[in-house]
């Protein structure tokens, strides 16, 4: 089962439609369609993530300037600022998923901190566990109001792709999973921090394989 949506025709509420930017609500018209929304969101994403990608495929990117807590919000504002007033900026409120809101700027910055020490001193996590011990560090945290799976999953393809090496073919996660399956394996990581499980259950693809 793939992570994304799947809406109809479901139509955004008031109160969703208020946080909104003006921009978007122009450019989505009366009523507006969930699924428009998010075909609008994945279209702003692709062109991010495209950029990223060339940016690490044509210059060395330190590990260290994308395992940062600045650069996973300026990525979440990247993605969502066009669309929603919150992006980029961390929740505030209690939720029931992820930490209470007075710790998330340490525990972001802590756990990005942690698998840097991880890359730097090669303990043994390789580029394809960094890469989802980066998502699913996050998704516990839960720092933005939402798209905390969308941009997470985003940083986890760029922390993949920094940590190939040149002469190996370009790999990238293959999201389409089973969900329950998915959610229990996160579920542990967040209890003992080893991303090896998960890892694993999340399956990788060549691309040059599929061009």
């Amino acid at each position: 089962m793939a992570l994304e949506p799947d809406y109809g025709e479901t139509l955004l509420n008031y109160e969703e439609a208020e946080a909104l930017t003006p921009e978007a609500r122009k450019l989505l018209g009366n009523p507006i369609r969930k699924a428009d929304l998010y075909d609008l969101e994945q279209r702003i994403q692709v062109e991010v993530a495209d950029e990223w990608w060339g940016n690490l495929l044509n210059f060395n990117v330190p590990m260290r300037d994308l395992l940062d807590d600045h650069f996973v919000r300026d990525l979440h504002r990247r993605l969502y600022a066009p669309v929603w007033e919150w992006g980029g900026r961390q929740r505030r409120r209690e939720t029931n998923i992820g930490i209470a809101p007075e710790h998330i700027a340490v525990e972001m910055r802590n756990a990005l901190d942690d698998l840097n020490y991880h890359w730097k001193h090669q303990t043994g996590m390789d580029a394809r566990m960094l890469g989802i011990a980066a998502h699913a560090a996050l998704v516990r945290i839960h720092p933005f109001v939402d798209g905390n799976g969308r941009v997470t999953r985003l940083l986890a393809e760029l922390v993949y792709l920094a940590g190939q090496t040149a002469w190996e073919p370009v790999h990238t996660y293959d999201w389409e999973v089973d969900r329950a399956t998915y959610i229990r394996l996160r579920r542990e990581y967040d209890v003992t921090r080893d991303p090896r499980a998960l890892a694993e259950f999340i399956t990788v693809i060549n691309l040059e394989a599929t061009e």
